[in-house]
């Protein structure tokens, strides 16, 4: 099925420049000609892969029209891109995104510009539909074994197969979770191409014509070369948490007091320039990934110096507990590093949150980062079949504890081996 755009302009001639350029046989247009014409046609109809909105309309323009369909949630979903024939401040233009929109297209159209960003968001529509129909089909097979398995509860071998079945079905899921983490590793290696080239050429653009490029437009070559690091910062962090995914892990006898000395020696600098104080008391030799143990304390100490106060010194404590596993019967030991500091710290009720990919509490504006660190660290320790978790009050600074186990047969997996640091050492 042909993805299906919904056009809003208050002129027919726009509508049919935009329907000719993007082409019929590509997509399925609904044409509509004011802001009203178009909220009548989403009250019955929603499964849009995009909507092209005019800005400057009679009655309600581009922005309040945005607004409005945004309040129902079936519409949330639905990319906005705006089109017009101003070029508008940095509030405007944030007054845009605000509502909603993705993008701006300004006029003249760009025949070529338009019909790329149109497909970049009809292809994504259609991988997400296909994605959606993959999940409902396994929802209703796990749905319909669950029945199965009440319904025969009583019959030892069918309940064995239906198990079976079950596992089936996880090892399918594992294989599909497994292609998503290729698919976004490869997604995020080949932008890093483009994405050097906007770098390198707008580099080029801001030295070698500085003398012809008056302040407005050297301020937006630096909103371009400022939007491009941020978005190479996220393409690495989503790079390195999908290498997570995919490879193989090594678990080595290691020493977590040696393996944060070189964390805080890469972090010298910043913690000259911040006064900071990091104090790391006896901590115990496990078996982990070394490569992996070392990116989790990087950004966990990494974090507590970037979300210090303005007025005080950072002060970092490092230390550690052990604990038995209450819900295990092999008495199975973990233990606790603590990683304690005075920073701005954070609402307790966001504690499960942060460790969610994306999710940031502060703007790109207060603090710089992509909202995966954490949910980084959160991978590795759960892939060292260890517990992450953290404790905080705003102002009064925050605890991150990570839990790992101490007995060598929790970490044994499909994706992983062991080896002793006699075996380590002939590597």
């Amino acid at each position: 099925m042909l993805p299906k755009i919904l056009l809003l302009d208050d002129r027919e001639d726009n509508l049919m420049s935009i329907e000719a350029i993007l082409g019929p046989e590509n997509y399925r247009f609904v044409k509509t000609t004011s802001g009203r014409q178009a909220l009548k046609v989403l009250l019955q109809e929603y499964d849009f892969a995009l909507i092209l909105m005019d800005v400057k309309m009679p009655n309600l323009n581009g922005f309040e029209t945005a607004a409005l369909i945004y309040e129902r949630e079936k519409l949330k979903q639905i990319p906005i891109i705006f089109i017009t024939a101003h070029t508008y401040n940095e509030e405007n233009i944030f007054k845009g995104y605000r509502t909603g929109a993705v993008d701006y297209i300004y006029k003249p159209i760009n025949p070529d510009l338009l019909r790329t960003k149109v497909a970049v968001f009809a292809d994504l529509y259609q991988k997400t539909q296909r994605l959606l129909t993959q999940e409902q089909k396994l929802t209703a097979i796990n749905k319909n074994l669950e029945n199965e398995i009440n319904e025969r509860k009583n019959s030892e071998e069918k309940i064995k197969a239906l198990n079976l079945e079950l596992l089936k079905n996880i090892d399918r899921l594992e294989a599909a979770n497994k292609d998503l983490d290729r698919f976004a590793f490869m997604a995020s290696h080949d932008l890093q191409e483009p994405l050097r080239k906007i770098l390198t050429f707008s580099d080029r653009l801001s030295s070698g014509y500085k003398e012809k490029i008056d302040e407005n437009g050297k301020m937006y070559i630096g909103r371009i070369q400022n939007a491009a690091g941020r978005m190479q910062m996220l393409i690495r962090d989503i790079l390195t948490f999908s290498k997570i995914s995919l490879e193989k892990r090594v678990f080595v006898l290691t020493d977590m007091n040696a393996l944060l000395k070189e964390v805080l020696a890469q972090l010298e600098e910043t913690i000259e320039t911040k006064k900071a104080k990091v104090t790391i008391d006896k901590l115990p030799e496990l078996y982990v990934s070394p490569a992996l143990i070392h990116a989790l304390f990087y950004n966990l100490v990494g974090n507590a110096l970037k979300y210090g106060k303005a007025d005080a010194s950072p002060v970092i404590r490092i230390y550690s507990d052990s604990f038995p596993d209450s819900g295990s019967s092999d008495g199975h030991l973990y233990s606790r590093i603590f990683v304690e500091d005075n920073g701005i710290g954070f609402d307790q009720k966001y504690s499960e949150q942060i460790f969610s990919m994306f999710t940031r509490l502060h703007s790109n504006s207060e603090y710089e980062g992509t909202g995966i660190g954490l949910a980084l660290c959160k991978k590795i320790v759960e892939d060292h079949s260890g517990y992450i978790s953290a404790k905080s009050k705003p102002d009064e600074g925050s605890t991150f504890i990570v839990s790992l186990p101490q007995n060598l047969n929790q970490l044994r997996s499909q994706n992983a081996k062991l080896l002793t640091p006699a075996q380590e050492s002939a590597r």
